[in-house]
């Protein structure tokens, strides 16, 4: 019999290791029949598999991203089981399990569990809701996603087994197991939630502000600082009928256009398409750019209206430039449970991926998602280049705030707890303001002064301003109202106007005062029309700022461009180099090298690496450097020497310095010609002259400088020398010898000999 047990003990073992003997029909024929009628199959099993521990002995660690100490209802988790080094594991069980269940039937499983890596793990063939490895081998890390139970599961606690060694290791407590019990609902993490009848009474108004924290202080990492935006703001009041939005459901047309392109017009239709569902449809401005102080713009703010039939509010808005990344609510309850209206809501919001588009960071180009998948929160271990990555999976900092604000009841109230707010109002008109019917998706600068009125006299006349549209995010939709008009009288007309000082629009900046480095610029508006009362304009009329043409700035500095993009890690774990580079886009005024970089090399850390040695080769001689002159980089490299797993070699295969050869040659710089000089003759043939200056000597092997002189000929009038038979004859001899000359040219080989006879008495052509 104790032969009988080692060797079942044995093939527990070899269940673990491999799934295959366990689903090839195996039956454990040592469990009392009573407990083997409670079994489901293996999963019970499972369970009472232990092997024996020490005390504080915790090599293997089950954890789950963020280490939350509560789940909120339908959130997925990323839930990692890891070995420290240098401990490792073959084979693993994973289960999540309600509080106080054994496991024995289906209804015992809390959540459950999504596969990321086909190759490396598999759901349990004989017990479904149960992770395992797909093969046994040596690993020290395996990850998968779990969504969490819906709202009321109560706690619960995920158990990981491990076979290392041929021994099991199963824990009720300590590393190897995480308990986390529901916490209460809280915006951006998941809207799968019983949606309970309302039993309030009357309506409810309601004031909706939202707070942009989205900026480039909070959330720094890749921040868009030319296009970043919140889209226009589209949402609802409406019942439990519809659902705008919600976590683990796919987007609908019009919520896809709000989160790839930020156009809320067909989000809109669809919304006042159902009917008595929707009591008010919720619409806020576009908010360019994303963050501003309050004290210079205003958060957006809508009002809207709920009853006891349509009582949950929705919205959403999209943070652009991205790839379908958005912010909002959805189906936020404003009916308690007391059957009365909360007074305040406030909650912080991280992003969620639509689902439409592959994107990972903010300006990615556009991939779309096929198949379409769910709406997701973004995590913090989605992508190592996503501008929320964190290696320790921690939080995502809220990118907004939004704040709900009951500011009327209207009716009789039933609260079965008093209210202690005394907003009750005989009727809930809307918010007197000025009516705009101007599209969401037009974006317009801000109006014009309003011009002189037309009229100079106490008669009715009219006034325009102007603004001028700048984008149209939906070119299907008209962007109309670009003049505005209104009545007026002329000056002194109106009490109203008595005081006014009217300005003229602010003039665009001047030039920076430096060329590089940090200077001062300003702009200047003037007074169009003084108080008609005589009184002084108090505006100012001129402005002055800093500004910073080139922050790395030295006396013979370069304009340079922005830092590209950074190229990707050269690692796909642990360290590894990554860099980017700029363009000079004018050099130093004095002719020098430019003196700012170029290019940037950083470090870079991607996902922990596996730490199982590899075998490299040596490394290789060092490339040429990147440049031909002045300051570059080079690299070496080595390869792999023995096949490994992807991310288990933590090694560097490619080496990155800095390489400087010598200084790039500067070539001779002259200055322009000077005007041609006067002739040096007064009278015949003579020359002029012209000349310029080296400015600059060649340095380092430059060309070397060009003529600095140039000269040309010049004839005057024919120089006057004199009377007399002297010169007549001599002039004659002259005509006479070149006659001749020519004749013998004619003469050729035809009287060579002659010519020969004659050259050699020369005398006698000299006597003629």
């Amino acid at each position: 019999m104790a032969g009988a047990g080692i060797f079942l003990c044995i093939l527990l073992l070899q269940c673990f290791i491999s799934t295959a003997l366990c689903n090839a029909g195996f039956a454990f024929t040592e469990e009392p029949s009573e407990r083997a009628g409670k079994s489901d199959g293996y999963c019970s099993r499972i369970l009472r598999a232990q092997g024996t521990r020490k005390e504080g002995y915790n090599e293997f660690r089950l954890r789950v991203e963020g280490d939350p100490e509560n789940y909120q209802p339908g959130s997925t988790y990323r839930v990692t089981l890891y070995a420290s080094s240098p401990a490792y594991f073959r084979g693993f069980t994973l289960i999540a399990l309600r509080e106080g269940r054994e496991g024995d039937k289906e209804e015992d499983y809390a959540g459950h569990f999504q596969i990321i890596d086909e190759e490396d793990t598999q759901f349990m063939i004989n017990c479904p809701p149960a992770v395992t490895e797909s093969t046994p081998r040596r690993r020290t890390r395996i990850q998968v996603f779990w969504t969490a139970p819906p709202s009321a599961s109560g706690c619960v606690t995920l158990k990981a087994s491990i076979v290392q060694k041929r021994i099991i290791y199963f824990q009720d407590e300590g590393s190897l197991t995480k308990r986390m019990c529901e916490k209460e609902s809280l915006y951006g993490e998941t809207t799968e939630r019983p949606l309970l009848d309302c039993c309030a009474c009357g309506t409810a108004k309601y004031r909706v502000t939202f707070y942009g924290n989205w900026s480039e202080k909070v959330h720094p990492k890749d921040y868009p600082r030319r296009a970043n935006h919140w889209s226009a703001i589209i949402g609802a009041s409406h019942s439990k009928n519809y659902v705008l939005w919600e976590y683990g459901g796919y987007a609908s047309e019009g919520i896809k256009k709000v989160a790839e392109l930020g156009s809320p017009v067909s989000m809109e239709e669809e919304i006042r398409q159902k009917g008595d569902d929707v009591l008010t449809v919720i619409k806020m401005k576009a908010q360019w750019p994303a963050w501003q102080p309050l004290n210079v713009r205003a958060a957006p703010s809508a009002e809207f209206s709920v009853d006891r039939t349509r009582h949950l509010m929705s919205f959403l808005t999209m943070l652009g430039p991205s790839p379908d990344w958005n912010v909002g609510l959805s189906a936020e309850d404003l009916c308690t449970k007391e059957c009365g209206w909360a007074q305040r809501v406030v909650q912080d919001m991280i992003p969620w991926d639509a689902g439409t588009d592959n994107g990972v960071t903010y300006e990615s180009p556009n991939k779309p998602t096929v198949p379409q998948e769910k709406i997701r929160p973004l995590t913090s271990l989605d992508h190592p280049q996503s501008p929320f990555y964190d290696p320790e999976g921690g939080a995502i900092t809220p990118v907004a705030r939004v704040v709900v604000e009951r500011i009327a009841r209207k009716g009789e109230q039933c609260n079965i707890v008093p209210d202690n707010v005394d907003d009750i109002v005989a009727d809930i008109a809307q918010e007197e303001k000025e009516e705009d019917d101007t599209p969401e998706t037009c974006i317009y600068s801000n109006w014009s002064p309003w011009s002189a009125c037309s009229s100079a006299t106490c008669d009715k006349g009219k006034r325009m301003r102007q603004r001028m549209l700048k984008a149209q995010l939906d070119l299907s939709v008209p962007c109309p109202h670009t003049q505005d008009f209104e009545p007026c009288m002329g000056p002194g007309c109106s009490d109203e106007e008595g005081s006014t000082c009217m300005m003229s629009e602010w003039i665009t900046w001047s030039p920076c005062s430096m060329s590089c480095g940090m200077g001062m610029r300003s702009r200047e508006r003037y007074v169009k029309q003084f108080p008609d009362d005589g009184s002084v304009c108090t505006l100012p009329t001129e402005e002055n700022e800093k500004c910073i043409v080139n922050e790395e700035c030295t006396p013979n500095s370069c304009l340079v461009t922005e830092w590209g993009e950074w190229d990707s890690c050269s690692a796909t774990c642990g360290l590894g180099m990554k860099r980017r580079e700029r363009m000079v886009k004018m050099p130093p005024p004095d002719g020098s090298i430019c003196g700012a970089e170029v290019l940037e090399v950083e470090k870079c850390m991607m996902p922990e690496c596996h730490t199982i040695p590899c075998m490299l080769s040596p490394w290789s001689d060092w490339s040429d450097c990147s440049v031909t002159c002045g300051k570059g980089m080079r690299t070496r490299q080595r390869v792999l020497k023995s096949p490994v797993e992807l991310g288990e070699c933590t090694e560097d295969l490619e080496q990155v310095e800095k390489c400087m050869l010598p200084e790039c040659p500067t070539d001779c710089m002259v200055s322009e010609w000077t005007e041609w000089s006067e002739c040096n003759k007064s009278c015949g043939k003579g020359h002029m002259i012209r000349t310029r200056m080296v400015k600059l000597e060649p340095q380092f092997g430059g060309d070397s400088c060009p003529e600095t002189v140039q000269r040309k000929k010049c004839k005057i009038r024919k120089c006057n020398r004199g009377g007399g038979q002297g010169q007549v004859n001599s002039d004659e001899k002259k005509r006479r010898k070149e006659a001749r000359e020519k004749r013998r040219s004619k003469q050729g080989g035809r009287q060579g000999e002659e010519t020969t006879s004659t050259a050699e008495h020369p005398g006698w052509w000299d006597s003629l």
